[in-house]
């Protein structure tokens, strides 16, 4: 599903990453540890190219990432970021239903999804979906930005820290949902 082939990522000189070759088979859950600075969010950045490999590919599903529209890319990957990446102008309805909205998705059809995803993070809908992420403590952000990366159904969620702001007890049962 996902293959780095020979990946190499240098940032005025200094190698961050040095010919990493690996496979992430479908339903694989694939966790990168390692200290600060050691690559792992550049690697994530690089799947979803907001960051070019200095050398090497990266392919999904066979394909190499460096000849598809990025764009199109973006839209069939779940992406979870440490700081949430929410839209500060955009209530939480809106947050998790922006992609959904781009292509085009039914509006009774998205609302119900919006509502499901918001349940599954353990967000009240009806408490919470006209809120703005200021209105929002850091946990309940992070579920906010976890709905929206589910909420295209994408095949490769890239996720960065993205349980890091939850309590134990969200974190665990997250944990579980995912899996």
């Amino acid at each position: 599903m996902i293959e780095f082939r020979n990946v190499t990522k240098k940032f005025s000189g200094t190698t961050v990453l040095k010919d990493i070759s690996l496979k992430i088979n479908k339903g694989e859950i694939v966790t990168l540890v390692g200290p600060s600075g050691c690559g792992k969010t550049t690697s994530l950045k690089m799947i979803n190219r907001l960051i070019k490999p200095t050398s090497g590919s990266i392919f999904i599903n066979g394909i190499d990432i460096s000849k598809k529209d990025v764009i199109a890319l973006r839209r069939n990957l779940g992406y979870v970021i440490q700081q949430t990446g929410l839209f500060p102008h955009m209530n939480v309805q809106e947050n998790i239903e922006i992609i959904s909205r781009l292509s085009n998705t039914n509006s009774e059809v998205l609302l119900h999804k919006t509502c499901e995803l918001m349940e599954l993070v353990g967000l009240e809908p009806e408490v919470f979906l006209k809120r703005y992420p200021s209105e929002l403590s850091g946990g309940q952000q992070q579920r906010v930005a976890l709905a929206r990366a589910f909420s295209m159904d994408p095949d490769v969620i890239l996720m960065d820290e993205p349980f890091s702001a939850l309590d134990p007890i969200t974190r665990l049962s997250l944990q579980d949902e995912l899996i």
